[in-house]
């Protein structure tokens, strides 16, 4: 167990682990921030994707000692009232069926838009490829970035 200074949330955070524990972990037992959720654990379904200085990256592959003092964002963190234009156009699409996936969507889709405002439906695509939705809300995904880059 090693002790370790996480900015999650734009807040300090300490606490004591193995150093390979994955982010996930921290985030969901020892933080109980639940938002973050636990897909495949190899990286492939994006379920558990957060922001690392602004970069969409899987928390269930990122031991916590690679973090240092890096800025993690969670869904939690993407907006205290959930008025951030990507989840009021998650809203707006009715995206969501089962909801389960939608937490990591949302921070890919968020990270997208920060790096390109206006995406082309082939740069959503090749951007959402790697995010699994079982209950097939692409298009309805597609359509709410598309909305979403229209209030950023």
């Amino acid at each position: 167990m090693a002790e370790h200074k996480l900015n999650i949330n734009g807040n300090q955070k300490t606490v004591n682990v193995a150093d390979d524990t994955p982010l996930l972990w921290v985030l969901r037992d020892h933080l109980k921030l639940k938002g973050t959720k636990f897909g495949c654990g190899i990286a492939q379904c994006g379920a558990c994707t957060v922001h690392i200085d602004g970069v969409a990256m899987r928390s269930c592959v990122l031991p916590v000692s690679q973090l240092g003092d890096q800025k993690i964002t969670t869904i939690e963190g993407i907006s205290e009232e959930g008025t951030h234009p990507v989840q009021e156009a998650w809203l707006e699409h009715d995206v969501a069926q089962c909801g389960y996936c939608q937490a990591g969507q949302i921070m890919t889709a968020t990270a997208l838009l920060n790096d390109n405002p206006n995406p082309s439906d082939k740069e959503i695509r090749s951007a959402m490829t790697g995010n699994i939705c079982r209950c097939g809300t692409y298009t309805r995904i597609k359509s709410a970035i598309k909305t979403a880059s229209k209030k950023l």
